[in-house]
């Protein structure tokens, strides 16, 4: 009796009718000779294979971009830096982080536009800036800031140098009272249309625009 492999697999004998076996134990080849059964490269006829089912395959990577909303829990709606900027959180200087502005005021003379890019990220818009004359004398970039202190920042690069020479924050909600606490009174007040005030302090660079009920509209740091 010929001794077949053990297969781990399920077998399930299914006989068949001698008529069917004897022609099972032939195969024929293109030429028409009969193969001898030692050459199949097949199961036997009378056996069939059951495969099991494989386990699940593991997910497939993708390469689709990082979620733009923060995880559950974290959605703070006092957090106002953008949704890219929210998880995971950048790698920022510390400085920076405690008052984006104070530290961009410092960059003054020393930034240029790419520099500007490498913290704030692609500006929302740009304008012109011109002198008395009407004539382009440098160029304005908005930016949302990424620390979310400020609700936008502006930054002035002077035409001839490229360099940075003024930079304008708009707070989320600043008064003027909370000025005076900050950085004191010493300041040259001037009126401006529809009721608002231009204070200039005297003692360090900084102008602020208040409207008619304090609220501060923007800062110029220069």
């Amino acid at each position: 009796m010929k001794q077949y492999p053990f297969f781990c697999a399920v077998i399930l004998a299914v006989p068949l009718a001698g008529q069917e076996l004897a022609k099972a134990d032939r195969i024929v080849d293109g030429g028409g000779a009969a193969r001898p059964p030692v050459l199949r490269t097949v199961e036997p006829a009378d056996s069939m294979i059951v495969t099991l089912p494989a386990p699940p395959a593991p997910p497939r990577e993708t390469n689709a971009p990082p979620t733009t909303v923060p995880p559950a829990g974290n959605d703070d709606p006092n957090d106002h830096r953008p949704l890219l900027r929210r998880a995971p959180k950048p790698i920022l200087p510390s400085e920076f982080e405690r008052d984006s502005a104070l530290f961009t005021q410092k960059m003054i003379g020393l930034w240029s536009e790419p520099d500007a890019y490498n913290l704030f990220g692609e500006p929302l818009r740009e304008r012109v800036v011109l002198d008395d004359q009407e004539v382009e004398n440098g160029r304005i970039y908005a930016f949302t800031d990424p620390t979310g202190r400020y609700r936008e920042v502006e930054l002035d690069f002077a035409k001839d140098t490229g360099v940075l020479r003024t930079v304008f924050v708009y707070p989320w909600k600043m008064t003027w009272e909370d000025c005076r606490k900050q950085w004191g009174g010493n300041v040259r007040s001037t009126e401006a249309n529809k009721g608002r005030i231009f204070h200039s302090y005297l003692n360090r660079r900084v102008d602020v625009l208040v409207d008619q009920r304090g609220l501060v509209i923007s800062l110029g740091l220069y």
